[in-house]
């Protein structure tokens, strides 16, 4: 096999093009055969093999820079860039990264786990190598859904006018995770049909040029007229406004094509862009048919293409997304917004069901957010469904045009807490701290299923300004569903195990902890309280009142970044009435990144176990010596 041989990108450099043809070929194989077994991102990196496999074969990286947005298509690189032995560690711990990881490569030059921001980085990268003196080549490869990012759209209008050096490749599968929307997105597709701008702009030049003695001055002089052809025949008239060159469309599986292309884009001056059309999840069919669920896969058996699933309870987002519709039915202010994630965030069925209160407004959190809160300034019920990670990114519309507005939006912020193999650019650990201190905002986080329906309809029913409900990307626990939803009493916590040796204060996935930590100083006589702190934002002030006076030690645990989260608010809480008796210990997530790996690995590594919470509560309890083993 030829992908045997290939050890790095020098080895592509002598190959003849059917060698390149199949070459991709072996590493489609291999991808569908590694990716059965470990799960990923296989549709996104099944559509660029013949795109990254002549990036290679024409340019010289680490030299020449490559610049992959959000990086889940990288895939084909890191096979090209050595890394071809490390697939059965793809997404495990201490394993192969799903993104770029600079730390893996010196060919990976930039690192993202969130979209459009490779053209900002590969403006920086220009601007530093002409800085330097230096002359390599920067390749930003950005995807039509990416493009449609107010950031990447900001970095177009830069790039355009700073006329530097660069090439960007469009890779328009027309899907981002889902499918594209937007004005952007209909331009693209006016492109795709419409093959004949380039060529003739060719022909034109050249004819021009062919006339004796005059032929030169007369294409100087026809600029004007090579404009109106652009705007006749629409191709790329967009991009060449902002002040690129425009080549294209290319099919992306032709790789003479993309050879012809690329080699002429590396050689025109000022920034370029190569509209290159492929297809997600190309040579293997159940990923083209269904790109969306093969976007990013669990493990699957190649004959039949059906997905290894652990049998259980319902994740939480389905949970979410059903409860949401037995809401709607029943109320028609309710409107449902995703920033293209409708089925990541569990709102594929309230589409089918709602599909006018369904509102995906594409890779676009920030718009989401601030049309979130005119929704609600015009009596609508928005809910604004985000993955906590990427809600980072309407940080400001949060503040200033929900919570100062004290608008009535609802958030359900998915992936609250660890996300597994995804890792440190997905993590969603740091929302308590860039939420709780905000003023207005009600933050809350449920023990199981049945709570967080009914913090749905506590979310629903409270009109007083913005509330947020944060969940895990983990299964329920298959607890009992009331039939008739209640709603929570707003800022109230509850007591879910009584003891006066201790008390831990716990909120979601971590109350289960809690529990099996007491039941391992139980049997060394200590009765540990736990209280179920569902309410973040307000804390439930009377009961923490009531422990100050009974003096209990207090261990607080939390799947989120120890500074900032619930442990920070309640020492804020005592120190603010001048209560300083309380011994409170924080357990959770260190001053550090936590890279991939499963949810129990990662918890691991914390120190978010049943065994370090008792030996924590140990320490703070001296009386006697406790075994924390889990022996009897």
């Amino acid at each position: 096999m030829l992908l045997d041989t290939i050890d790095g990108p020098h080895k592509l450099k002598g190959l003849t093009i059917p060698q390149l043809e199949e070459l991709a070929g072996e590493i489609r194989q291999f991808l569908i055969e590694k990716l059965s077994v470990t799960g990923g991102h296989l549709a996104p990196n099944l559509g660029v093999v013949e795109l990254t496999l002549v990036l290679h074969y024409l340019y010289d990286s680490p030299k020449d820079k490559f610049i992959f947005d959000v990086g889940h298509q990288s895939y084909v690189h890191k096979i090209l860039t050595g890394r071809m032995n490390q697939f059965d560690t793809l997404r495990k711990y201490k394993g192969l990264c799903g993104f770029i990881k600079r730390s893996e490569s010196e060919h990976d030059v930039w690192e993202a786990g969130h979209s459009s921001t490779s053209l900002s980085a590969a403006m920086g990268m220009a601007l530093a190598r002409d800085l330097k003196g230096e002359s390599n080549k920067v390749v930003a490869v950005i995807g039509d859904g990416a493009l449609t990012g107010g950031m990447a759209l900001e970095a177009l209008n830069h790039i355009g006018h700073e006329k530097k050096n660069l090439i960007v490749i469009l890779n328009d599968n027309e899907m981002s995770i889902a499918p594209n929307v937007g004005a952007l997105h209909h331009y693209l597709g006016k492109i795709r049909s419409d093959r004949h701008y380039q060529k003739a702009k060719d022909d034109l030049q050249y004819l021009l040029n062919k006339i004796p003695a005059i032929g030169g001055k007369l294409a100087k002089t026809a600029e004007r007229f090579k404009d109106s052809l652009k705007y006749l025949l629409v191709s790329g008239i967009l991009f060449e406004q902002f002040g690129f060159t425009y080549f294209g469309p290319v099919d992306g599986h032709d790789i003479t094509q993309l050879r012809d292309i690329l080699e002429q884009a590396g050689s025109v001056p000022g920034p370029v862009l190569v509209h290159v059309i492929t297809v997600k999840g190309k040579g293997y069919s159940p990923a083209e048919a269904d790109s969306f669920k093969w976007h990013g896969i669990t493990p699957y058996k190649i004959e039949s293409g059906q997905v290894v699933k652990a049998v259980g309870p319902p994740m939480y987002t389905e949970v979410f997304g059903d409860t949401l519709i037995e809401l709607a039915e029943q109320d028609s202010r309710i409107v449902a917004i995703t920033p293209a994630m409708p089925g990541g965030s569990g709102l594929l069925k309230f589409a089918d069901k709602f599909p006018g209160r369904m509102i995906d407004v594409g890779i676009a959190e920030q718009h989401a957010a601030t049309m979130s809160a005119a929704l609600a300034m015009e009596g609508l019920k928005p809910v604004y469904a985000v993955y906590s990670t990427f809600l980072q990114r309407a940080y400001d519309q949060v503040v200033h045009d929900i919570c100062r507005q004290n608008a009535n939006v609802v958030f359900a912020i998915d992936r609250a807490g660890f996300v597994g193999p995804d890792g440190e650019t997905h993590q969603g650990v740091y929302d308590i701290s860039y939420l709780r201190h905000i003023p207005n905002l009600v933050l809350m986080m449920p023990k199981d299923e049945n709570e967080m329906r009914r913090m749905m309809k506590t979310a629903i029913d409270y009109n007083d300004g913005p509330i947020a409900i944060r969940y895990p990307r983990i299964n329920g626990l298959g607890v009992e569903m009331d039939e008739v939803l209640k709603p929570i009493p707003i800022g109230t916590w509850e007591t879910v195990r009584d003891g006066d040796s201790a008390v831990i204060v716990a909120i979601g996935p971590m109350l289960q902890v809690a529990e099996e930590a007491a039941e391992l100083l139980k049997r060394d006589g200590q009765q540990v309280r736990i209280i179920n702190a569902r309410f973040i934002k307000p804390l439930d002030e009377q009961l923490l009142l009531s422990l100050a006076e009974e003096g209990i030690q207090m261990l607080v645990l939390e799947e989120h970044a120890e500074q900032g989260g619930l442990g920070s608010a309640i020492l804020e809480f005592y120190s603010r009435h001048n209560i300083y008796s309380m011994a409170v210990r924080i357990v959770g997530i260190p001053d550090q990144f936590i890279e991939h790996g499963s949810i129990k690995e990662q918890r691991q590594e914390v120190g978010l176990t049943a065994e370090h919470v008792a030996s924590e509560l140990t320490n703070m309890l001296p009386r006697r010596r406790m075994r924390v083993t889990g022996q009897p």
